[in-house]
């Protein structure tokens, strides 16, 4: 396809990845770096020594601390920051989007408080002009660099614009199906993270595959009940963003949040934890607004709720477990419309 101009604003390992899959792809990529200090490293090093290291950035990656230079002109603009930070971020460079401007969120959070996703906070905050688009799916930052083969959904609310991101992020290593369930999307790819700290909790235990397993899986019927409850399609939740990056999150060991949850389980604080971690896992704050989101719809998650219980009550995981498998039995797909 032709050569086309990219923002990418968020330089952590996600960010960084992204550029170079785009780079690779043949584009012009700014990459928005939030840190100066970080800034100062990849125009020295050519390389994300902080976030992915060992892979050198082409001269068509500019990385750049001006979110104006970082937007201004480009057709595509890939969000890529933390989701707590992203209302700030767009506020801030919405000014300089040019008409018909697509921004794809490649952030899985949900916000704290209003509760509402990434494409619903755009939808608050972009002026009309703008499409808006997301990705998602089983693809942990390194293993895009290292160029492991690998599938992701691009979704948008119209069709032509999710074949554009698809268009624009596909080559003989990654291969990108469309969607127009964006909710659904981004809920399955907030949610996994939070079940993704419950099961590494249990296996931080030292519980056995029998109950990674469950947690998985019945994690999997409370990502589809909340975003059954909110509008999503229920087959979205058996894809990529629902039980694909459910099962690598869950699973994986470059997975942040299952590595949070493994040291909770093995006895660490949550405050200890992420003062030693310098890249953000989204499901700690997520397991926040996936908590409040259950409350409000009156949609049973126990799994959430338990691991809500243990991050933010300090109640010990064993007696999560316990009231976990206290929880009435049910159909097994109790809450979730269009699968019972």
């Amino acid at each position: 396809m032709d050569q086309i101009s990219v923002g990418v604003i968020g330089a952590g390992s996600w960010g960084t990845a992204i550029s170079l899959l785009l780079a690779e792809n043949g584009h012009e990529v700014d990459l928005w770096v939030y840190e100066k200090d970080l800034l100062k490293i990849l125009n020295e090093k050519l390389e994300n020594e902080t976030f992915l290291p060992g892979f050198k950035l082409p001269s068509s990656i500019q990385p750049t601390n001006s979110l104006e230079e970082a937007v201004t002109d480009k057709d595509i603009v890939f969000l890529v920051s933390p989701t707590h930070a992203i209302r700030q971020v767009v506020e801030r460079f919405a000014i300089f989007l040019k008409p018909g401007c697509l921004i794809v969120n490649a952030s899985k959070g949900i916000e704290i408080d209003t509760l509402l996703t990434v494409d619903q906070i755009l939808e608050s905050i972009l002026p009309k002009h703008c499409l808006r688009g997301c990705i998602s799916g089983p693809t942990f930052a390194k293993e895009i660099a290292q160029k492991v083969p690998s599938a992701i959904v691009a979704a948008a609310h119209d069709l032509k614009s999710a074949e554009r991101i698809q268009n624009l992020l596909s080559n003989n290593r990654l291969k990108t199906f469309t969607s127009q369930d964006v909710l659904g999307v981004e809920i399955g790819g907030a949610l996994k993270n939070v079940i993704a700290i419950g099961t590494g909790i249990a296996d931080g235990l030292g519980l056995g595959y029998n109950t990674r397993a469950a947690i998985i899986t019945r994690g999997l019927v409370e990502m589809a009940r909340i975003g059954c409850a909110l509008g999503a399609k229920p087959e979205t939740f058996s894809g990529l963003s629902g039980m694909g990056d459910l099962v690598l999150t869950c699973t994986g060991d470059l997975s942040r949040n299952r590595t949070v949850g493994l040291q909770i389980g093995q006895g660490k604080t949550l405050a200890n934890i992420t003062k030693n971690m310098n890249t953000v896992a989204e499901g700690v704050h997520t397991v926040k607004s996936a908590y409040q989101l259950k409350e409000k719809l009156q949609v049973q998650a126990s799994i959430i709720e338990e691991t809500y219980h243990v991050l933010y009550d300090d109640k010990p995981p064993l007696d999560a477990l316990n009231d976990l498998m206290k929880v009435d039995i049910s159909h097994e797909f109790e809450g979730v419309a269009g699968l019972k």
